[in-house]
């Protein structure tokens, strides 16, 4: 990621917050319409789900100057979504819906320059948490 594109995300991802809430429902409608086996993984209440997501996004949004620093918690994440039952193919569907719920709330502000900024981040992201998974897992 180039300090521009954390820029783009950064700012982008302040025009969501005051939406979060919308955001969150759009989000995991999205996903569950792209992939319902994945509606099973959530167990709990699904607005606070929702909020639990804007909180986590927050935090990386808002770490992404500092990676460094916010890498320990993104991998105890990973770690985490093994336990929820969370598969290397599930962070792809994700992915996508993320990039679709946020053409939705930012509208006109979409761009291409922005789409290939939130791509490099949730990439970066979600390898940092994918590898983290796979940690201790492969075949001796």
């Amino acid at each position: 990621m180039t300090p521009e594109q954390i820029t783009l995300v950064q700012q982008s991802w302040e025009k969501v917050l005051p939406i979060s809430d919308k955001a969150a429902e759009l989000f995991y409608g999205k996903l569950f319409e792209m992939d319902p086996k994945v509606q099973a993984l959530f167990k709990g209440d699904m607005k606070e789900q929702g909020d639990k997501l804007m909180k986590m996004i927050t935090i990386a949004v808002n770490g992404l100057t500092k990676l460094d620093d916010i890498v320990p918690a993104v991998q105890k994440l990973g770690k985490r979504h093994v336990d929820y039952g969370v598969k290397d193919d599930d962070y792809d569907t994700v992915g996508a819906a993320l990039l679709w719920t946020l053409e939705q709330g930012l509208g006109d502000a979409w761009t291409n320059e922005l789409k290939a900024a939130w791509v490099a981040t949730y990439t970066t992201l979600a390898t940092t948490m994918k590898a983290a998974a796979n940690e201790g897992t492969a075949a001796v």
